[in-house]
């Protein structure tokens, strides 16, 4: 194998592995459990989005609405506990089937319309951020808040509600980094070992020749869209679940992070693909480097700019060494 081989398959990991041995030396404590587990938590939710774009990428997709489905799940499951007064499990039903929503309609505009992925979830990212406002005025939901028609909000958030992002088993590991793993397992297990994973990754390789093979092309494009929202509204429960009120700007971050995790994949083992694994890794890494930098007290105002220049750095191993492209319908 040549050195250039070497450095696309395991450029990426040894980049991480470095990152982490600078931290260990630059940061006291960084390399401790309490650490580890943080960054785990503070990746938990990230991760969980970037598998849903991972998925539209698969079809030759993209999502960009999914930090604004995230964040509408969280005003949503906020109103409908704090204001509507109802119980956890609706809430988190009412989230779900609001993500299946908006994925459904992404992908009518997209498969039906023939709207461009990005121009039509870009569009979806902006009615959501506007509509998840309107209800209140633009303010956050909590206890006590005031609404617009004079009276105060008397709910109070499910302790088995908040239980989901605050809970952590045998004291240590947080559930919301369980939810992690067995939703990158299960999307693994999915686009890897199943048929219609299969046929997803032919889609996104090339749809016209999937179609000539019998595929129905079109509604495995509009499942993608459904999965990543149906993702995104449960990033955005946990996110809901750990803040215990409905803080609209709470979500900031998330569409970036996400996105930069999912595409980071594409450098991991040299997969050259958008893949469940090499997201999780991506998202883990993403992780990392905040923390990273949080302990050495680097200036907020610098982390954006240097987790886009070990983005870029990541990237290169796939596209520039390899000549593979992003394939999007």
């Amino acid at each position: 194998m040549s050195v250039r081989d070497l450095a696309i398959r395991y450029g990426f990991i040894l980049l991480m592995l470095g990152l982490v041995a600078f931290f260990g030396l630059a940061a006291s404590g960084f390399l401790t459990l309490p650490s580890a587990i943080f960054i785990l938590q503070s990746v938990a939710i990230t991760g969980i989005l970037a598998l849903g774009v991972t998925c539209t990428l698969v079809v030759g997709g993209f999502d960009l609405s999914i930090g604004a489905v995230a964040t509408s799940a969280l005003m949503l499951s906020a109103y409908v506990m704090v204001v509507w007064e109802m119980s956890a499990l609706a809430a988190v039903v009412l989230c779900l089937l609001m993500g299946a929503a908006v994925g459904m309609i992404n992908g009518f505009l997209i498969v039906k319309m023939k709207v461009p992925d990005l121009l039509a979830t870009l569009g979806m990212m902006f009615v959501l951020l506007g509509v998840q406002r309107i209800p209140t005025e633009g303010n956050s939901i909590a206890t006590g808040m005031a609404l617009p028609d004079g009276t105060n909000a008397t709910g109070v958030f499910s302790p088995a509600f908040l239980a989901l992002g605050r809970l952590r088993l045998w004291n240590v590991l947080p559930l919301s980094v369980v939810f992690l793993l067995v939703i990158a397992v299960l999307v693994w297990g999915f686009l890897e070992l199943t048929r219609h994973g299969r046929l997803m990754y032919a889609i996104g390789s090339n749809a016209q020749a999937a179609a000539l093979a019998g595929t129905n092309v079109e509604r495995y494009k509009v499942a993608a869209y459904v999965i990543s929202g149906v993702l995104a509204s449960v990033g955005g429960i946990l996110l809901a679940a750990r803040l215990g009120r409905g803080d609209v700007a709470s979500g900031n971050n998330l569409l970036l992070d996400s996105v930069a995790a999912a595409l980071i994949g594409y450098a991991v083992l040299g997969a050259s693909k958008p893949n469940a694994f090499g997201t999780a890794i991506g998202a883990l890494f993403v992780g990392i480097l905040l923390q990273g930098l949080t302990m050495l007290n680097a200036p907020y105002y610098t982390q954006d700019f240097v987790k886009g220049a070990v983005l870029v750095v990541a990237l290169v191993f796939t596209f520039a060494l390899t000549g593979q492209q992003i394939r999007r319908a």
